[in-house]
């Protein structure tokens, strides 16, 4: 079992990643009541709880529990599902004492930790992620859900009070799912270390059969540098941002498919590739970053080229909505070689355009 430790302003909370950690669940859960008997809430997809909920149900231990389920997928990440979680929760009469547990993907955690925000104004949740793209939604506080327009603008930073990282859990994902996930595992060598993103690429093949051993050391490598990042700066007033590479592209393309055409680790891919071509476009980086990115994205088996049939304009439309756009500027993460990026408030718009057109054209220097 890997262990670490992640600071916010409301304390500090233990992530655990391993395979069969979630027999600490009820641990945890007991340590959050104070040593009392506890009640809980878990949400889940119907999905997840089909294939694992009895299990995790049963590592609760002695609570007087619910289970609320959702339908699977970002279309979930609304007010809708927020309200019928809420009223499901009263007609249970759950108390301020109430504990949420989070078990699933991203889109679960970010909606049953919203759910703990605002329900009774907040209440704690403890996430049981399922996903490799959950060991980035997971740790950090960001709660939230979608409006048709953009991602995730509806949210709060609420901490969760633990995190059990059950790897096992990861050996029934789909290999999509798997290569999503990859994404964001991928991104955080990119943001800050080098070395990481080769071990990656030479253990590639390992992390896509998600291999025990290779899987839990990459995940919890994801991990660490996301909690050094967001311990330092919970609320993203200053290098906390770093953490959106990708983002900005990969965000508006959820938003003009409507959330279905393309997962959020595939979106964020292909943002990545974008943000490597603005940063070379603007003279921050030298070509070799652009290739490498494409190079250990391709190998994860995700897209690196943004479709011919989808409309920039759209794209420029639904960037300029995100909460990145600041004061009529675009903001953007960008590389300055693999391991080191920086964040340009004012990148010209010509110059994404341009990029953008590039990535549907496969276009190299």
């Amino acid at each position: 079992m890997h262990t670490l430790t992640v600071h916010s302003a409301s304390g500090a909370y233990d992530v655990l990643v391993g395979d069969g950690v979630v027999a600490h669940l009820a641990e945890q859960l007991r340590a959050i009541a104070g040593g009392h008997v506890w009640r809980a809430v878990m949400i889940t997809d119907e999905h997840v709880y089909a294939r694992h909920g009895n299990r995790v149900f049963g590592e609760m231990g002695d609570t007087d529990a619910r289970i609320c389920t959702i339908p699977a997928g970002e279309r979930s990440k609304n007010m809708h599902t927020v309200y019928d979680l809420i009223t499901q929760m009263l007609e249970a009469r759950c108390d301020r004492h109430t504990i949420v547990v989070a078990f699933g993907g991203g889109v679960v955690g970010d909606v049953a930790g919203f759910v703990a925000a605002t329900y009774m104004r907040g209440i704690p949740y403890v996430h049981v992620p399922t996903t490799i793209l959950a060991h980035d939604s997971s740790v950090g506080g960001k709660v939230g859900i979608n409006h048709p327009l953009a991602k995730n603008v509806i949210g709060a930073f609420y901490p969760p009070r633990a995190v059990v990282y059950d790897t096992s859990f990861l050996h029934t994902l789909p290999d999509r799912e798997v290569r999503s996930g990859l994404a964001e595992v991928i991104k955080h060598g990119l943001i800050a270390d080098a070395s990481f993103v080769e071990w990656c690429i030479a253990h590639m093949d390992a992390l896509r059969a998600c291999h025990r051993e290779h899987m839990a050391k990459a995940l919890h490598r994801g991990m660490a540098i996301k909690a050094g990042i967001v311990s330092a700066d919970e609320r993203e007033q200053g290098n906390r941002a770093v953490l959106n590479l990708g983002h900005t592209i990969g965000h508006a393309l959820e938003a003009v498919s409507q959330y279905v055409r393309w997962t959020h680790g595939e979106a964020i891919s292909i943002g990545m590739c974008g943000s490597a071509r603005i940063a070379h476009a603007m003279g921050l980086c030298a070509w070799d970053v652009v290739t490498r990115t494409e190079e250990v994205l391709r190998a994860a088996h995700l897209p690196t080229t943004l479709p011919v049939d989808v409309a920039t304009n759209d794209v420029i439309e639904a960037m300029q909505r995100d909460k990145k756009f600041h004061n009529g500027n675009a903001v953007f993460v960008l590389p300055v070689r693999i391991g080191s990026v920086t964040i340009v408030r004012n990148v010209p718009m010509h110059i994404v355009v341009r990029c953008l057109h590039e990535l549907q054209g496969g276009q190299t220097a």
